[in-house]
């Protein structure tokens, strides 16, 4: 089942994407990638052929919903460990490691613990999630992503009572990223936060691929958050640990600056970054002279996330 998600999208923003609907032969791709020369992979393979995807999904499709070209997604990259620049991403990430991996499982809840990334896709139905992107610079782009809901993982971890907050944190590693190595810019590693009803939002999830393969490192790999609602940096990459809290975490760019970067960071037009409007974007890919797109409101996304904020002053919490 391909999902297809977003709003009055134009033909002249997308490009046509032949794999875009072979989902299962995307499927197999990714996994044979994203675990690879593991023996989990035929495993997940075989799980994912003999488990068709659930019916009734709260997603609603949109059939003329096509993405980005993947060659500007994987060399247009904000990856701030490895460069400010984002034409050096892809280059200077190919130095990273992604195999082995692990994500710590840990705070509030029953079941904390390390993992190996193929035990936790093993118990994962991936699925194909095509969700506009918008970057809080005022860009866009539409990714047709390969992942689970980031709610299947959190079930499994059985939380308490007192959980209320989700903690990301990023892959430190100075040997391989520059910018941490030098200490520009953020504290690292990077970290970021969801509140628990956005976490378990059936939109959010934890993505291994896109594109039908596996995901690249400049782009995050091998695992990744995406919110859909949310501006990209909420959108944490290269995740090593989970963990469920009582209270609110500090994120990196609410640490940085915190009057420009608030924790919520929900798509809102009404509400201008301190030093630009965020009333539209530019779809990337776009010609010089095609007139940017209005943004929407929770990018979008509205009608399955609005009611998340329903009592909330979202001018205060940005």
């Amino acid at each position: 089942m391909i999902i297809k998600t977003g709003r009055d999208i134009s033909a002249g923003e997308i490009t046509d994407e032949k794999t875009f609907r072979e989902r299962r032969k995307i499927l197999k791709l990714v996994l044979a990638s994203a675990v690879a020369q593991s023996a989990a992979v035929s495993a997940v393979a075989n799980a994912t052929d003999a488990s068709p995807p659930p019916a009734g999904s709260a997603v609603p499709r949109q059939p003329d919903l096509v993405a980005t070209p993947k060659g500007l997604v994987e060399t247009y990259n904000n990856y701030y460990e490895f460069s400010f620049d984002k034409g050096e991403v892809a280059k200077l990430a190919q130095s990273l490691s992604t195999q082995p991996w692990s994500v710590e499982i840990a705070g509030e809840v029953e079941r904390p613990g390390v993992f190996g990334l193929e035990d936790l896709l093993r118990a994962q139905d991936l699925r194909e999630y095509v969700y506009r992107f918008r970057c809080v610079e005022a860009w866009s782009m539409v990714v047709p992503w390969i992942g689970f809901p980031l709610a299947a993982l959190i079930k499994a971890a059985k939380p308490l009572s007192s959980a209320k907050f989700v903690k990301f944190t990023a892959l430190f590693a100075p040997d391989v990223m520059p910018n941490q190595r030098k200490g520009a810019m953020l504290q690292w590693p990077y970290v970021e936060g969801l509140r628990i009803d956005e976490a378990v939002h059936p939109l959010t999830i934890l993505a291994t691929g896109m594109y039908g393969e596996a995901l690249p490192k400049q782009n995050g790999a091998p695992l990744r958050l995406v919110v859909p609602w949310k501006y990209g940096f909420k959108s944490i990459k290269g995740i090593t640990k989970i963990e469920l809290v009582s209270d609110m975490p500090l994120t990196s760019w609410r640490q940085y600056a915190p009057q420009e970067y608030g924790f919520y960071a929900n798509v809102n037009p009404a509400v201008p970054h301190p030093r630009w409007s965020q009333s539209s974007e530019r779809s990337l890919g776009s010609g010089f002279f095609t007139p940017r797109r209005a943004t929407q409101p929770f990018n979008g996304y509205g009608d399955q996330v609005a009611s998340l904020y329903s009592d909330m002053n979202l001018r205060l919490f940005f």
